[in-house]
């Protein structure tokens, strides 16, 4: 089966359209879903003359983006109540997530956080927001933030940072499908059509 990584970040709210609608296009094809968390910031901070972690639009882009993200939500029937603090610090739902990634609960918990920052306007970068999202689950809250906040943890997930980079990642959502990047919730279908089609791709 052909792999799709599926690189998000909690912060964005089109990494949470592509979110919502991924496992059901994936479904029933001979693909294997990758979701890989991913951390933005440490990415824009390496921008040459503008070392800031966030994105920084001007105000008429900032308005845009916004704005777009609701049509996008609308058109596709996905709820989109838009956070009041924006945006949200997704490092603890991260380091979390990648956790679920070992552990196969990845993608439930994933769409539970982008659920609880999009839709119900709840705080992701709260522990205790975190804890009853896992505890929703059934998972062990616990044990599992305790492990998600060790050192090594924390440095596995700095790590992805590079792989990310090394592999032309800038941006979230982000597909990557035999080799090649998708940059872009409207880049979803092209990402499958890529993995499922390999005599229509065409050389570099």
């Amino acid at each position: 089966m052909t792999e799709i990584e599926f690189w998000f970040e909690f912060a964005s709210p089109y990494a949470y359209l592509a979110a919502a609608r991924i496992e059901r296009l994936v479904a029933g094809r001979p693909l294997r879903l990758a979701w890989r968390p991913l951390l933005l910031g440490p990415i824009f901070q390496r921008r040459p003359g503008h070392a800031s972690p966030f994105q920084e639009p001007a105000p008429a882009e900032a308005a845009y983006r916004r704005r777009d993200a609701e049509r996008c939500a609308a058109e596709a029937g996905t709820p989109l109540a838009w956070p009041s603090i924006y945006p949200r610090s997704s490092l603890l739902g991260a380091r979390v997530a990648l956790l679920g990634g070992d552990e196969g609960w990845i993608g439930p918990f994933s769409l539970a956080v982008y659920r609880a920052s999009f839709v119900e306007d709840r705080d992701i970068a709260d522990a205790g927001t975190v804890r009853a999202i896992l505890d929703g689950l059934g998972l062990p809250s616990e044990s599992i933030l305790a492990r998600a906040t060790q050192p090594a943890h924390k440095a596995r997930l700095a790590a992805t940072v590079e792989e990310a980079m090394a592999k032309g990642i800038f941006g979230a959502p982000s597909f990557v499908a035999a080799g090649e990047v998708f940059w872009g919730n409207d880049r979803l279908e092209g990402a499958i059509d890529w993995a499922l089609h390999p005599a229509r791709r065409f050389p570099r």
